[in-house]
């Protein structure tokens, strides 16, 4: 049917008794955007509609495709389904369905004789109260799901019509497709009686490739062990539809009320696609080609029952879907644990947001490494189904995966160097342990780091660009956080995400302490008002859980110090060296010299590295062997830090490290990364200076000496403009390590009072973790000897 005739044959108003919308006044509530008054009017005379807040307008195809969210391609399908029933020019309440008969006969196809049924069973649901109490129960959105009722009245849908070869005619349909079947003589009419196929049955569509629905799924609202599910005849299709083939991340359901409670929550339609199996034996060959056919696809996740044969049918199915996809592009399946029996009654007794909670703790499937060519004596807890990753590494290494990459010995080196590749030119400890920082979002215990830097000198493009090569999903980036909008988050809207704080200076001190507690405790708890249904003020307790990693930036030397306390300070480097890298860099990208999307395949592969990770438990066997200098200060909270970058480093090197009772084991190597990494943190927390003041008096230092400058000496030396340089000049007169000489009038001059040897520090602090390793290794060494000789001696 060509679109022309669709428009003529279907007026709005039947599209709008299809979805049971009922405009008052000819107005609606917009379905596109958060419509609290009626802005929507649609004109039935004319078939248009426009909204008079957000401005959409158009005509019944369009309307389809606003309404359902589909393409152009399936709302001009869907319209021309709807058409075929409808009178040849557009009258208000033509549809035969909306007005208690139906003219099944004229229907040419089987799938559009289904779908003019399908319309019959959505308008039973809403005259019928048990059933509408029941979707209810099963905490269904009517409004926003395909549901219909099967009262049973079906085959008297054209009782008015005087015809009886049409009357015969429906009654044969329905029997030919299974809705009706023989039941003997009537007894009070003596004529042919009929039983009725899922009869007191809440309906589901199943649909073909073509988005027309070819079958139902019929589930009793009758409490009968025996009678609960009914497929019909010949069953063929999918729910909800065949997934979009845009589709990278697919979540598969044990049934169909499971799937459709995900269809409801907007987590689910902003990131993933659903598709029910029928069952823990259902997943049948049409299903596994709707799958297959996703080129685009990512990852599959198994929401099964949580129970014995919901299990099983998790193991045979992964191993079935990973024999599949053997010579595709990565793949990961994994699974979801479930807190009560199915999704639907998961659902039922939690909020919504728990499954964001689930989704973010899911695990990835055992499966035999041999076949993916793993390391055999190696004990892995998940697997990720991987043949080679399209996005490249650097040119020195363009064959190898992400998992190639996890299992190089020189991991740190390789993942350095795509991380200057993604973009950010030197800094190399200071960006590796960034990305150690805002990896550990997927742990128990998520670390913090705050970049400092005057302004101009490229601290907020660090923390984007580490933000960058994270999974987007994951990732919430903020200019500004007000005082109470932290406490304002759902439940479980902050759980394993990464939050970039652009601007830390811009915080006030509420805002600061809320982000000190989520810190510390990772939850806020607030006494709240809200009012009740009958528009009464009451209390109410609310949580919001922040299992999450953070960066900021900030120009502040000084910030509150119980913020500083608790997380990593990351001083970046304006040396003039840096300096000139930074600029080179910029000079060979504007000229060309650098492949502007070969900053983009890095960042895209260091992603898929990222989301190969998975968590494990750390144990360090040699954490009471490493001390820290005693002159650190907070070296409680300093040292429970140094240990958590053992364990990411750890966790970094996961494919290569041991595994015993679930636990990932440290080895020395980490420690040594660990040390170096972190080094100049420490030093940090050490120096009374903060980073960019540090580097700003070592530069006096090395100037004047011993003698006196004025305010335009420094300016000439350091290269800082007037409100930085003295800002800086101010901060080390009140800690004593400027002199100020003269009077303000004639400009006052400076000396240097105190010069302290950072050098020394530095040096002291490299000669004491050097030493403590040196003996780490020496103590394994003979351990290492201790157990062969009784290896011998046993012999």
């Amino acid at each position: 049917m060509e679109i022309t005739e669709i428009k003529e044959r279907l007026s709005l108003s039947e599209v709008l008794k299809h979805y049971n919308l009922e405009p008052k006044n000819s107005m609606l509530k917009c379905f596109m955007h958060d419509d609290k008054t009626a802005s929507l009017q649609v004109n039935v005379e004319k078939n248009f509609y426009k909204c008079h807040a957000c401005g959409k307008t158009g005509d019944v195809i369009q309307f389809i495709e606003d309404y359902e969210k589909v393409s152009k391609h399936e709302a001009i399908k869907k319209a021309g389904v709807l058409a075929l029933g409808s009178q040849p020019t557009p009258q208000k309440n033509t549809n035969p369905l909306y007005k208690g008969a139906a003219d099944f006969g004229q229907v040419e196809t089987s799938a559009h004789f289904l779908e003019k049924v399908y319309l019959s069973f959505r308008k039973g649901i809403f005259n019928c109260v048990p059933a509408k109490e029941y979707v209810k129960s099963r905490a269904l959105q009517l409004e926003d799901l395909e549901i219909g009722f099967n009262s049973g009245q079906l085959h008297y849908a054209d009782r008015k019509n005087k015809d009886p070869n049409k009357r015969e005619a429906l009654i044969q349909k329905l029997t030919d497709v299974g809705l009706l079947s023989l039941a003997g003589t009537n007894s009070r009419t003596g004529g042919q009686a009929y039983k009725t196929f899922g009869i007191k049955s809440i309906v589901f569509p199943l649909k073909n490739k073509e988005n027309q629905i070819v079958s139902f799924y019929f589930r009793s609202i009758i409490d009968n062990n025996n009678s609960k599910h009914f497929y019909l005849k010949n069953r063929s299709g999918v729910y909800p539809n065949y997934p979009n083939p845009e589709t990278k991340k697919l979540i598969l359901t044990e049934s169909i009320i499971d799937a459709a409670s995900l269809l409801q929550l907007k987590i689910i339609n902003e990131k993933f696609s659903v598709l029910a199996c029928f069952g823990t034996n259902g997943l049948n060959e049409e299903v596994l080609n709707s799958i297959k056919n996703l080129p685009e696809l990512e990852e599959i996740i198994f929401c099964f029952d949580n129970d014995k044969a919901g299990k099983e049918a998790v193991k045979k199915y992964s191993k079935t879907l990973n024999d599949l996809f053997l010579g595709k592009e990565a793949l990961r399946i994994g699974s979801v644990e479930l807190p009560n029996k199915d999704v639907n009654e998961t659902l039922q007794l939690h909020d919504e947001e728990i499954f964001t909670k689930l989704l973010g703790e899911r695990k990835f499937i055992f499966s035999d490494e041999k076949e993916k060519g793993s390391n055999p004596d190696k004990t892995t807890k998940s697997v990720v189904f991987t043949d080679e990753n399209k996005s490249m590494p650097p040119k020195t290494s363009p064959n190898l995966s992400a998992i190639d990459i996890l299992q190089q010995k020189n991991l740190l080196q390789e993942l350095n160097k795509l991380i200057e590749k993604a973009g950010i030119i030197g800094e190399e400890q200071s960006r590796l342990l960034l990305f150690l920082i805002t990896i550990s979002y997927l742990n128990k215990s998520p670390l913090h780091g705050i970049v400092q830097g005057s302004s101009g000198s490229g601290k907020t493009h660090i923390i984007s660009r580490i933000a960058d090569m994270m999974p987007q999903e994951d990732v919430l980036r903020f200019t500004r956080i007000t005082e109470s909008s932290l406490y304002n988050w759902g439940e479980f809207d902050l759980f394993q995400k990464i939050i970039i704080i652009e601007d830390l200076d811009g915080l006030k001190e509420d805002a600061l302490y809320a982000l000190r507690e989520f810190i510390s405790n990772q939850v806020l708890r607030s006494s709240v008002t809200i009012k009740d249904k009958k528009g009464n003020n009451k209390s109410s307790h609310k949580i919001v859980k922040g299992q999450f990693s953070s960066l900021s930036a900030t120009t502040k030397g000084e910030l509150y110090e119980d913020n500083m306390n608790r997380s990593f300070i990351v001083a970046v480097n304006e040396s003039e060296e840096q300096t000139e890298k930074i600029i080179s860099y910029q000079n060979r990208r504007n000229a060309g010299e650098i492949d502007k999307n070969g900053e983009k395949l890095a960042t895209n592969f260091v992603q898929k590295i990222v989301r190969n990770l998975k968590h494990y438990e750390v144990i360090n066997p040699y954490a009471t062997q490493m001390q820290l200098p005693s002159n650190v200060k907070n070296k409680r909270r300093l040292n429970e830090m140094f240990q958590s970058i053992i364990k990411q480093i750890t966790l970094l090197h996961q494919y290569q490290r041991e595994i015993k009772n679930d636990f990932l084991i440290t080895e020395i190597e980490d420690i040594e990364n660990a040390v170096e990494i972190l080094f100049e943190s420490i030093i940090l927390k050490i120096d009374e200076l903060d980073g960019s003041l540090r580097q700003f008096f070592e530069k006096l230092k090395k100037a004047f000496k011993e003698d006196q400058f004025s305010r335009f000496d420094a300016m000439e030396i350091t290269g800082f403009k007037k409100t930085q340089l003295q800002f800086y000049l101010n901060e080390l007169v009140r800690l004593e390590y400027l002199k100020q000489i003269g009077f303000a009038n004639k400009g006052f001059k400076y000396k240097i009072s105190y010069n302290d040897n950072i050098q020394r520090v530095r040096k002291e602090l490299k000669d004491s973790f050097t030493k403590q390793l040196e003996q780490l290794k020496l103590n394994a060494t003979e351990h290492k000897r201790t157990l062969n000789g009784n290896q011998t001696n046993t012999r």
